[in-house]
């Protein structure tokens, strides 16, 4: 933009204190790396191994708390689920610190956050065993969101887009899949870690995953088609609903975004975990600790992506 053009009250929507209007949050309030979670009960769970808590802030689904661990500044906040939510909280995230909010003029220096994703999710592969840590290369998206703004073309991983789109027969009746890459520099820290590939993110929890219940399914063959996608041996590893909006608005924005998911059920083998929490527990944990031990400085450490 970088027009001087002001953007309307309408379009940036802030309350009386000047918060922003979903996560209720001031600028001053956000750390530059932010950990995101779908669950806001997981907020706590993860502000407990900070050293200090500055902020505790909490607006609807949306419940956030920014601290220390040792020196470096983090900032953990609940997105409820669905790439929607997503789009809701990387606009506003984005704006507390791209955007003068008095103003409402884009600023002239650009921050970059860092962003990650820490959640739960389904294996798709039968090889990946439950309670395994899930890093996700790309995202895969099943949702549409994205195809709504402008520029998509230009970050789109178009040729694996297209060989899904193919070899899947998608039908045309669905929203068009698309696939985004993570960070490649966050990505290249963390993948010795985990089992990694190709994450789909579906707009729902029942159809959008292949579950059947009551209702009948559109596309009945959509697991079986995911699980036996292969490009350049990457592989769709796992489900869930938040990456590919958290991918895409990250690139457009200009942020670096990765997630990592627990897999707490296996599609192909239709298991599941109802204890996961150790293996929650053992994720924050691997995260954290890279975050303060070998990532001393995030903003400035790493490639521009």
């Amino acid at each position: 933009m970088k027009s001087g053009k002001i953007i309307p009250a309408s379009e940036l929507i802030l309350h009386p204190d000047g918060s922003i209007y979903h996560l209720k949050l001031r600028p001053e309030q956000l750390a530059r790396t932010v950990i995101l979670v779908g669950d806001p009960q997981r907020v706590e769970i993860i502000s407990n191994y900070f050293d200090k808590i500055e902020f505790k802030v909490e607006n609807r689904e949306i419940k956030t708390h920014t601290g220390f661990l040792g020196n470096k500044r983090l900032t953990v906040m609940s997105t409820g689920m669905g790439t929607d939510n997503i789009d809701i909280v990387l606009n506003e995230l984005d704006a507390l610190v791209n955007v003068d909010l008095q103003t409402r003029v884009e600023k002239e220096n650009h921050t970059s956050l860092t962003l990650f994703r820490v959640g739960t999710s389904g294996a798709i592969q039968p090889d990946v065993p439950i309670n395994s840590m899930v890093l996700s290369e790309y995202g895969l998206g099943l949702d549409g969101l994205m195809s709504f703004y402008g520029n998509f073309y230009k970050i789109e991983e178009k040729e694996i887009s297209e060989a899904f789109i193919s070899r899947s027969k998608w039908p045309k009746e669905l929203p068009k899949p698309y696939v985004i890459r993570s960070s490649e520099s966050l990505f290249n820290i963390f993948k010795s870690h985990f089992i990694s590939g190709i994450t789909a993110t579906a707009p729902g929890f029942y159809a959008p995953q292949g579950r059947e219940l009551r209702l009948p399914l559109a596309f009945s063959g959509l697991n079986k088609k995911l699980e036996n996608f292969n490009f350049e041996e990457k592989k769709i590893i796992n489900f869930e609903m938040e990456t590919s909006a958290l991918y895409g608005l990250s690139k457009l924005l200009g942020h670096r975004s990765l997630t990592m998911c627990v897999a707490i059920a296996n599609r192909n083998k239709h298991d599941f975990n109802q204890d996961y929490k150790k293996a929650m527990h053992n994720l924050i944990e691997l995260l954290l600790d890279i975050i303060k031990n070998k990532l001393p400085d995030l903003d400035t450490n790493l490639e521009k992506d």
